[in-house]
């Protein structure tokens, strides 16, 4: 028997290096720290320091980085029975970080030939799905085969059989061929997820590149299968839609920011873990608000992702 999952992530699973020296462009930095990365890989660990039980798929490279995300990976609780080796010598794709300043960090991805594209619907079993309450999809499995195919097999698994969908639009310019492309296939996905969550921009882009208000995003969405959107906008906060209507604003919690990677992911760990936790929505943005603030305060992504104590001592240190 499969132990129950609340969430099995999919797609990227990488390396990040972040500068260990700011206020420098990266021309000149020289020295760097090693993390886990990529969006649903951070997502599977934020989620599981809070307390989930939770999976992920994916591919890693058969060296020394896929050692240590695997190894990581089970360290943080995440399952990995399904995040597989790559046979054919595809490595683990390298993001490097520069932190100019709060307000202007930049990331350089690596992603030519990375082994998390090259996951295949061969590479898991349907029963992992299945036994899951929710699955989330990650924008970047869709960028190329036989990776989106096997995250479109994923959803269509999930659909079938009562799981929850979460599209987490997690839009990277890297490997994606045209604009066409990127809207086909993230509408694709977003349309049959329950709950989809993004930047402003990501949206726009998913759209073609035209700008839309929230509301007009959120109609168009709602009429198919999701019930939920929840559009993000950096220090501005966050704003939910649902299927009756309702427009639910998020919390900002002001911080120290150190940099503002790692952001998105954080914020989704903690409105995830609200949402399982049968919180309301407006609570579950609060819960990612202060998830995302904590992380932003700090150098990395994964390594960052806060404990429930740290985010509910935020979220009441602000209230009264």
């Amino acid at each position: 028997m499969m132990k129950k999952l609340n969430l099995v992530t999919f797609g990227r699973a990488a390396i990040d290096l972040n500068a260990t020296e700011y206020n420098r462009p990266m021309e000149e930095t020289m020295t760097f720290s090693k993390y886990v990365g990529g969006s649903p890989a951070n997502i599977a660990i934020g989620t599981s320091k809070l307390g989930l039980n939770v999976g992920m798929i994916a591919k890693v490279s058969d060296d020394q980085h896929g050692n240590f995300i695997i190894n990581y990976m089970e360290t943080s609780g995440v399952d990995t029975q399904y995040i597989n080796k790559d046979t054919q010598g595809r490595k683990t794709g390298l993001t490097f970080t520069e932190i100019k300043s709060p307000e202007e960090c930049s990331i350089v991805m690596y992603r030519e030939n990375a082994a998390d594209l090259y996951l295949s619907v061969d590479d898991f079993d349907d029963e992992y799905i299945k036994n899951a309450d929710s699955l989330l999809i990650s924008g970047t499995s869709l960028s190329q085969s036989p990776s989106r195919e096997a995250a479109l097999h994923a959803v269509d698994v999930a659909r079938k059989n009562g799981v929850e969908v979460i599209f987490e639009l997690d839009y990277r310019p890297y490997t994606w061929k045209t604009k066409e492309e990127i809207s086909i296939y993230m509408t694709t996905v977003a349309r049959m997820a329950d709950i989809v969550i993004g930047t402003r921009d990501e949206f726009d882009i998913m759209q073609g590149n035209e700008s839309v208000n929230d509301e007009a995003t959120a109609k168009e969405l709602l009429a198919y299968s999701p019930g939920l959107i929840v559009i993000k906008h950096g220090v501005k906060g966050s704003r939910a839609f649902t299927k009756d209507g309702e427009v639910i604003e998020g919390t900002i919690y002001k911080t120290k920011v150190l940099k503002t990677f790692g952001a998105g992911d954080s914020f989704a760990s903690g409105f995830i873990y609200a949402l399982k936790k049968d919180k309301s929505i407006k609570e579950a943005l609060q819960y990612g608000s202060a998830s995302a603030s904590i992380v932003v305060s700090k150098h990395s992504s994964s390594d960052a992702m806060p404990t429930i104590r740290d985010i509910e001592n935020l979220i009441n240190s602000h209230e009264g």
